[in-house]
């Protein structure tokens, strides 16, 4: 009997140290496996996005306009508003100021050239002009394409308006006669001198009546469409036509034979270049 236990205690011995082996093997098995794991994500390389080019947001621009009353020249300073990076390089919506100084002019106004004076000088003038008008103008515009795409090569049609102030500058015109040493401007004493194209020698200069102007407030619109042809992303090369509208507080004349009125409305035509950031 004493024999059969002292078998059955070897033979529980051996099992119990069997069981203790293998949970130490399976601790430290698994904490090399482990360890092996995390060296192994330790070293992994890790991926790093290419840099993709710098969002536009910015962009500058000149201009000039052939108007049906004259002319202009401008320049605009813009900000790309977008909801995201890519659409910032679509230009889709553009927030504008512009500057714009123009000339107005009559419809039927036309340069004459004055017959020879006794010297044999003579020298160009426009019959019948009274005073010139200039417009000093300041807008906040928006600028969204409609149609097309804005990739190099290829066009892009935009829609674009402004609104904003305009000051006004009348200036007389003055003319050189014979039969007045000094230029004259129109008025009721000078009247048959003024249209007389006899004694008429030539327009007198811009810098005579400088002293002289007359400032008008006013406003302006213009509403237009834009065509984009630039030839990469950093580029402005564009095409503008549309319709201008503007008003000032008092009647504008021109012309002597023509009737005053404070509105001008021209259909144009710009050119437009520059650079976005």
């Amino acid at each position: 009997m004493s024999n059969l236990v002292r078998s059955f205690v070897a033979l529980f011995s051996c099992c119990v140290m069997a069981q203790h082996a293998y949970a130490q093997d399976a601790i430290y098995g698994a904490t090399d496996t482990a360890k092996k794991a995390k060296k192994l994500v330790v070293n992994a390389p890790v991926r790093i996005a290419p840099k993709g080019p710098k969002p536009i947001k910015n962009e500058i621009s000149f201009g000039y306009r052939l108007l049906t009353n004259g002319w202009a020249a401008y320049m605009d300073l813009g900000s790309v508003k977008a909801r995201n990076a890519r659409q910032a390089d679509m230009f889709y919506n553009v927030r504008f100021w512009q500057v714009e100084f123009t000339e107005k002019k009559a419809p039927r106004q036309e340069k004459t050239v004055a017959d020879e004076n006794a010297s044999g000088n003579s020298g160009s003038y426009v019959y019948g002009k009274i005073n010139n008008f200039y417009g000093l103008k300041l807008g906040y515009g928006f600028r969204k394409m409609i149609a097309g795409k804005p990739d190099p090569g290829s066009v892009s049609i935009h829609w674009s308006n402004v609104l904003g102030g305009s000051l006004g500058m009348q200036k007389p015109y003055y003319l050189n006669t014979r039969s007045d040493p000094n230029a004259i401007k129109y008025s009721d004493a000078t009247q048959a001198q003024f249209l007389s194209q006899q004694l008429i020698i030539g327009g007198a200069g811009f810098g005579k009546g400088l002293g002289e102007i007359k400032m008008i407030p006013g406003g302006h619109f213009k509403s237009m469409l834009h065509f984009d042809f630039s030839a990469n992303r950093k580029s402005v090369v564009g095409i503008e036509t549309g319709v201008n509208v503007e008003y000032y507080a008092s009647a504008v004349p021109i012309m002597v034979n023509q009737e005053a009125k404070p509105y001008f409305v021209d259909l144009f035509l710009a050119f437009q270049f520059g650079k976005r950031w």
